[in-house]
């Protein structure tokens, strides 16, 4: 991994906790600050508020700048590795039939990323942009003026591209509960990513777990050349 994919996977994993704690408070605020001091000093909803949108804004560059490393990178090429050619989906199977054998079977190069891994990551983003697009929604929802202070554009560029969430999930209440399920697949996806990386890290002995911290990890010569 190059230094700005390392810069863009640890950014996203910071707003991913801060986006999940703040966006549960803002749900049903499971806390409260002194209880003698004025309520007009805490300010405890609106630095929430505050928190969950800076992440989401965050995401949003990332999002732009993975999007476009997806097509563009000198490095890697991540879409290459999604299109539907025989030879990727050969090698998703080997790589989740390697998963589930618990390595006893490994008959694919695992020197860069894999068509399974890719996927995997691909489905990451996808989730992401949902919640981007079901969040932006709720928040034009609160600017029924139709006004910001930024100017009437931007109210507007929000309802261009997200009202259609409200039809698809019937009303803002569906938004809503779609948009908090996917919180839940999210953070079911961050712990599985996780293991996977342990998993790997462990039974492939290439120190997979090091890439998001050095950017390299180890080649095994040995196999390449048996290949």
């Amino acid at each position: 991994m190059t230094p700005t994919m390392r810069t863009i996977h640890w950014m996203n994993a910071i707003c991913m906790v801060v986006a999940v704690a703040t966006g549960l408070y803002i749900g049903h605020p499971y806390y409260q600050t002194f209880i003698a001091d004025p309520a007009v000093d805490k300010y405890v909803m609106a630095w929430n508020r505050w928190g969950h949108f800076i992440a989401a804004i965050i995401f949003d560059v990332t999002a732009i700048l993975i999007g476009y490393l997806y097509l563009f990178s000198k490095f890697e090429k991540p879409y290459k590795k999604i299109l539907p050619t025989k030879r990727n989906f050969v090698e998703f199977c080997e790589v989740f039939f390697n998963l589930i054998t618990f390595n006893r079977r490994k008959n694919f190069d695992s020197t860069y990323s894999d068509s399974y891994n890719i996927m995997f990551f691909t489905l990451f983003h996808i989730m992401l942009v949902f919640m981007l697009l079901t969040g932006l929604q709720m928040y034009v929802h609160g600017l029924a003026s139709g006004h910001s202070s930024i100017g009437a554009w931007w109210p507007w560029l929000l309802h261009f591209s997200t009202d259609w969430t409200l039809s698809v999930f019937g009303g803002n209440m569906g938004v809503r509960i779609a948009h908090h399920t996917a919180m839940y697949l999210i953070i079911m996806w961050a712990f599985s990513h996780i293991y996977y990386q342990i998993w790997r890290t462990i039974f492939w002995g290439e120190g997979d777990i090091n890439i998001v911290l050095g950017g390299y990890k180890f080649v095994n010569e040995e196999g390449k050349k048996e290949k």
